[in-house]
């Protein structure tokens, strides 16, 4: 597929696979009920994720500068599918081995595929759209398969019969879908135009930046932090307040979460349009405000209350998304531009540990002081991306 909508293939692969590396969220309750699992296991689980991702970014991102966007985006498609497959076996190894996998294709795919739709939605390919659009379109794709991929699976895991077999089901038929047009999508990358070892290009000299350094950097790590707080926190702490139906639960709040990140973008895009401090303001004190709301939940162990941290948390992490993916990518120079978008990439999950760091200071504090000493964070956050950018 050529033309200006060459990039809806690549943008519906980063939807396919961040469903399947997201569909597993909703399931950590039936999976603690129905294997007995405990905590420790679960976060295992949790975590085995990220040891396959962050290498994987840091490395195939700058395969594809180098080699194309194509071969990399290619083989994450179908470790993604492989991943699921690997799920669905069940037992603690497969589960393991399936999460190392969707996390190893979730690598492959967020750097290579977010410069891949931004290449593809600029000249030659593109005339017409303005500049933020690529990020914009590969951040909601992104967010869109990681809201449905836990909502479709928790509820077929409340519901269905064979549940954590079947909840898999439909990110096979997505992945299945989506093979044939992404072979056809023109590759973007000269991969004998730009000499230079992968060792050489693993070294992103844009990091060093002070933009970077002093806007993306801070503020990435909120895109997941608040987001994972809602969805593998807050279910948890009000699981009595829903008895029988915590798996769907689970599944309603993130696409909660999700959805609201979804929706928020278009205006993550206009105000990070001609400054994106504006934009990772604003998506910080959204996060401030949606973990204050959170404290409350975890003191009232009301639903209700959760569902609206939902909200706020998951606008946050839209707006925070949008606008590190706008200014890496305008900061970048072609040859970095995946290896930078990896960089960012690698921030913003280590917001996955504020789960397991909360669990672990629980012990010392309760969950709603631990709540609010975090909101404070995400509050300097905020006023740190209002200082003006050095002369």
């Amino acid at each position: 597929m050529t033309g200006p909508r060459s990039w809806v293939p690549v943008a519906v692969t980063m939807f396919g696979i961040g469903w399947g590396a997201n569909q597993f969220v909703s399931l950590l309750v039936a999976y603690r009920q129905s294997a007995g699992f405990g905590v420790v296991t679960v976060d295992g689980l949790v975590g085995v994720y990220a040891v396959g991702l962050v290498p994987a970014l840091l490395v195939l991102g700058p395969v594809s500068d180098r080699y194309g966007r194509s071969p990399v985006l290619k083989v994450a498609a179908v470790v993604s599918l492989l991943a699921t497959v690997v799920l669905m076996l069940g037992g603690l190894p497969a589960l393991f081995a399936g999460r190392f996998l969707a996390g190893l294709a979730s690598g492959a795919a967020f750097a290579a595929g977010s410069a891949w739709v931004k290449e593809l939605s600029s000249p030659p390919y593109d005339t017409t759209s303005p500049d933020g659009t690529g990020a914009r379109r590969a951040a909601m794709a992104l967010t869109a398969g990681f809201g449905l991929g836990p909502v479709v699976a928790g509820l077929v895991a409340q519901w269905a019969p064979a549940p954590l077999v079947l909840c898999y089901v439909p990110h096979l038929l997505v992945m299945a879908a989506v093979l044939v047009p992404l072979w056809r999508t023109p590759e973007t990358v000269d991969a004998g135009h730009e000499g230079g070892s992968v060792l050489r290009r693993m070294r992103v000299t844009s990091v060093r930046l002070p933009r970077f350094r002093r806007l993306v950097a801070p503020v990435a790590p909120w895109v997941f932090g608040g987001a994972t707080v809602s969805i593998a926190v807050l279910p948890g702490l009000v699981a009595s307040s829903v008895t029988g139906y915590e798996v769907a639960f689970n599944a309603l709040v993130a696409g909660v979460t999700l959805g609201t990140g979804f929706a928020v973008q278009p205006l993550g895009r206009r105000l990070a349009a001609t400054d994106t401090r504006r934009g990772a303001g604003v998506g910080a004190l959204a996060v401030t405000a949606g973990l204050l709301l959170a404290a409350l939940a975890a003191a009232t162990t009301s639903p209700w209350a959760v569902l609206a941290a939902a909200v706020v948390l998951g606008a946050g992490y839209g707006l925070c998304l949008v606008a590190g993916l706008v200014e890496t990518q305008r900061l970048a120079p072609p040859h970095e531009l995946a290896g930078l978008t990896a960089v960012f990439y690698a921030l913003t999950y280590l917001g996955f540990a504020a789960p397991v760091l909360l669990a672990a200071l629980s012990a010392v504090a309760p969950y709603p002081v631990l709540l609010l000493v975090l909101a404070a964070l995400a509050a300097v956050t905020a006023l740190a991306t209002r200082r003006p950018d050095p002369v």
